[in-house]
């Protein structure tokens, strides 16, 4: 089956808003057995979305297209709808009590221009919105099914899950499986070295490479018929990258360190200074993590080091703010006042302005603190202030991974 994915609105083309619909739509796809074989946007402009209307469906099987259902005049979509399918419009009575629905669910009234959305081409089947007031709907254009969603992510997944892939479904052959190996802590073109001969030539599998960093994800794929195979190549590449190899699929690094903080019944505390409060915010994202995380200080000032840690005023006039000595004593300091089992302290230069010769942007210190020892390290990582932070943050949580997993019954893999 041939798809193709058109993604509308003028904030797309301008770098305003990241077009994530399309990346989910083709992600959800390849897993029933499909593939976007073309992707289109196109602005809030009539005639550009008819001619794209009419362009993908004379080459597909199924058209998904995502925005301009809103109630504003530059919502276009179901008007180019209509004329690319040589219909009228009509006010569905359908999505007219869905929207008067779902606002008094809100307790909203109505808008007038809110009617708008209930104007869809003749002859449409309605595609249910149970999070929004703009419901999609399906029309054909020669060989090929359209189907019409909001721009709104939350929205459009929803309604793609319920209704748009379990149509498509009936329609697929077997898909594909997928096995992803999410590695943090070795480069691309070291893991390519490190995979080479991992594959057997000839077997019916791919391997593809997906940088999301600071991650990288090894993927494999193969028929489901072949997955037999695709374990034992799964089997191969996992002891291949063992080291640094944190997590599988869905699971997320954040997944990884609350399962085996509630595993070893060990309690954490935060002080950060270059992150402000990035890893705090990570852990407390996901539900039950007050088991085990107690409290996190943003010690950004000098001062507040002293007040709050404990950090001797002397020792960072003497080393410098960024150094291993503060890092070791922010720690040492966050663990005693939150009486906790473990602590972790960032403390570095993000940039762009702060750095030296000796200590240029990008140098961070990390320091884990238990109740024996205190492990301080110097890393110095690289760009701009916001991927600093970011590789700051997944470092950090990735010295507690390993330390969850070499001190309570684990192999650790680095």
């Amino acid at each position: 089956m041939k798809v193709a994915v058109l993604s509308i609105g003028d904030e797309l083309l301008t770098g305003e808003v990241t077009d994530t619909n399309a990346s989910h739509i083709a992600d959800r796809l390849y897993g029933c057995g499909a593939r976007v074989f073309r992707h289109l946007t196109v602005p809030d402009d009539d005639e550009a979305i008819v001619q794209a209307l009419v362009e993908l469906a004379g080459a597909s099987d199924a058209v998904i297209v995502t925005g301009g259902l809103g109630p504003t005049p530059d919502d276009y979509t179901a008007q180019a709808a209509a004329r690319a399918a040589g219909v009228e419009l009509e006010l569905s009575q359908e999505a007219l009590d869905h929207l008067a629905e779902f606002e008094k669910r809100i307790e909203r009234p109505l808008h007038p221009a809110n009617r708008r959305q209930a104007l869809v081409p003749g002859g449409c089947r309605l595609i249910p919105n149970p999070l929004g007031t703009a419901c999609g709907f399906a029309v054909k254009i020669g060989r090929a099914e359209l189907f019409f969603l909001p721009g709104v992510p939350y929205e459009m997944e929803r309604m793609l899950a319920e209704t748009v892939l379990p149509e498509l479904q009936r329609r697929l052959p077997p898909p594909w499986r997928r096995i992803t190996l999410k590695v943090f802590g070795i480069p691309e073109a070291a893991i390519s070295e490190r995979l080479e001969g991992a594959i057997p030539a000839g077997a019916p599998l791919q391997l593809a490479y997906c940088v999301k960093y600071p991650e990288i994800h090894v993927i494999l794929r193969a028929a489901t018929a072949d997955a037999a195979q695709l374990e034992e190549a799964a089997a191969e590449v996992r002891k291949r990258l063992s080291r640094y190899l944190f997590a599988e699929d869905d699971e997320t690094m954040d997944q990884v360190l609350a399962r085996l903080f509630r595993e070893s019944g060990l309690t954490l505390a935060l002080a950060e200074s270059c992150t402000g409060g990035m890893i705090a915010a990570r852990i407390t994202a996901l539900a039950g993590s007050s088991a085990y995380f107690l409290e996190g200080n943003v010690t950004y000032s000098n001062a507040a080091k002293s007040r709050m840690l404990r950090v001797p005023p002397e020792l960072i006039e003497r080393h410098g703010a960024v150094s291993e000595e503060v890092a070791r004593a922010m720690a040492e300091g966050a663990r005693e006042a939150a009486g906790s089992d473990l602590a972790l302290s960032v403390t570095g230069i993000a940039g762009p302005d702060g750095g030296t010769p000796e200590k240029p942007v990008g140098t961070v210190y990390i320091a884990l603190a238990d109740a024996e020892t205190c492990r301080v390290e110097r890393c110095n990582f690289q760009g701009d202030r916001t991927r600093v932070r970011s590789i700051t943050c997944f470092t950090a949580l990735n010295w507690l991974r390993q330390y969850l997993l070499s001190r309570h019954g684990a192999e650790s893999p680095n």
